[in-house]
């Protein structure tokens, strides 16, 4: 436990214990509050916000049932239902202290204590106290992001075939617990199809947990997503519970599932069929109740196909399947999508709304946008910036002509540059923007291809 580590309240009518415990804990603790009568505590907690309670349960002279301290579990849990409520007593058995667990208490301590013991008691509950909180504020955000999106795919623009057939499977699946696998290229609104599986569901209410698969260190994997108990390696000062156990009751996304090497798949594998999770250094298991929802933009059928991709795990992450489609197969909706970006960024820098050029919106229809729908929000947001008109011109985008598809360039028009310009756009929309895939695919290195891409004003 870290040193000068919280706030706690210990309330006892034994002067010799509220004592003991001060002396032992004040080396380790920020602010140590004791209190002999109970009906001090209302007061207590409406004048400050302690990380862990520790309440003796009798107080009357003679009393051994613990009646009072249930009773006053209770009062604590209706004033604060996250705080970490840790029972004391010298008259103890089995069925009081299952009693205790079930009514919300954290722990069952016996006087007198072990003080390695107690010390590691109040170490678990700081942790399940932050984690308490942290549940709460992510189930606060989402309550709150759930009453401003008052009608269903407000985040989605678009009137078009594919992306009403997109709006129907959303619909049809987020009732269910399925499991669900994302597919699309970069910018497509993965994430938004995620989070809206989630607002529609039954967990709605609950906490949704966002993890990029591809950002996480092999090293810190498992601890990351399945926590670790004080002292499992180096930096473990504290127990910590992990995304699955945090998100447990809601859902959890795994953005760029693809990225994930071979031996960290069959790790999830084993959570995802066990319901379960095992933290670093523990042998315990803790039963996790989420709704998975995963993503990639990379060819996950052909990576199972080339052994990069567990074949059992894609089984297990695709009970059902949504495929978002690139912006440049829906171009009915870029009037729509003009439209509502132009009124986002105008209103964000306080512009005036801006009219549109009949050949702007032509040379928007016209390009291929391999970043898609972020792609195209980037562009008007720096074209309202940049452009000091009434009217959005076609020189106020900075995008890239596109006067012919490469698949129409003549033999004589063609020459080395634009063959390579050519092969980096395919490689790139096969990769669905994946810079990695795509340069493996064309034999350079990343910032070899970096370079090219800019070069190219891809």
């Amino acid at each position: 436990m870290e040193k000068k580590n919280g706030k706690i309240l210990i309330i006892d009518d034994d002067e010799d214990v509220l004592q003991a415990a001060r002396l032992l804990l004040k080396q380790h603790v920020r602010l140590i509050h004791i209190e002999k009568s109970p009906s001090a505590i209302p007061m207590l907690l409406k004048n400050e916000n302690y990380d862990v309670i520790f309440l003796d349960m009798n107080f009357n002279r003679g009393a051994t049932n613990g009646r009072e301290g249930f009773v006053w579990l209770k009062k604590i849990l209706e004033i604060d239902p996250n705080a970490v409520v840790i029972l004391i007593t010298a008259f103890g058995d089995v069925e009081m202290a299952v009693r205790a667990i079930k009514e919300g208490a954290m722990d069952f301590i016996l006087k007198p204590w072990q003080n390695e013991k107690f010390l590691a008691t109040l170490s678990t509950a700081f942790q399940l106290r932050r984690t308490r909180l942290e549940a709460s504020a992510l189930r606060s955000r989402q309550e709150r992001l759930a009453a401003d999106l008052d009608q269903p795919f407000r985040d989605f623009i678009g009137r078009s075939q594919a992306i009403q057939e997109v709006f129907a499977l959303i619909e049809k699946v987020s009732k269910t617990d399925a499991n669900v696998l994302i597919l699309g290229e970069n910018g497509t609104g993965k994430e938004l199809v995620a989070r809206e599986l989630h607002r529609q569901s039954g967990r709605a209410g609950e906490v949704f947990i966002s993890v990029d698969m591809g950002a996480i260190a092999e090293t810190l994997f498992e601890s990351e997503l399945f926590g670790h108990v004080k002292g499992a390696f180096t930096d473990a000062k504290d127990n910590r519970a992990g995304r699955f156990e945090v998100a447990s009751g809601g859902t959890i996304f795994l953005d760029e599932i693809g990225n994930l090497p071979l031996t960290l798949q069959a790790k999830l594998l084993r959570v995802i069929e066990s319901r379960s999770v095992t933290r670093i250094g523990s042998n315990q298991t803790i039963e996790v109740d989420v709704r998975i929802i995963c993503a990639t933009n990379l060819p996950i059928y052909d990576m199972v196909a080339q052994k990069k991709f567990r074949q059992d795990l894609l089984y297990r992450i695709n009970t059902v399947e949504i495929h978002i489609p690139p912006l440049r197969e829906r171009v009915d909706d870029i009037p729509l999508l003009l439209d509502h970006f132009l009124q986002l960024y105008c209103r964000k820098y306080n512009k005036p709304l801006k009219s549109v050029h009949p050949s702007t919106l032509k040379k928007l229809e016209k390009y291929r946008w391999p970043g898609n729908v972020r792609e195209f929000s980037h562009a008007i947001e720096r074209a309202v910036i940049m452009s000091e008109s009434k009217t959005l011109q076609p020189m106020d985008l900075f995008i890239s002509e596109q006067e012919k598809p490469d698949s129409q360039l003549a033999v004589d028009e063609l020459n080395v540059e634009q063959v390579e310009k050519m092969l980096i756009r395919k490689a790139m929309e096969k990769s669905g923007g994946n810079i990695s895939y795509a340069a493996k695919e064309l034999g350079l290195s990343r910032s070899a291809l970096y370079r090219r891409i800019e070069k190219y004003g891809l």
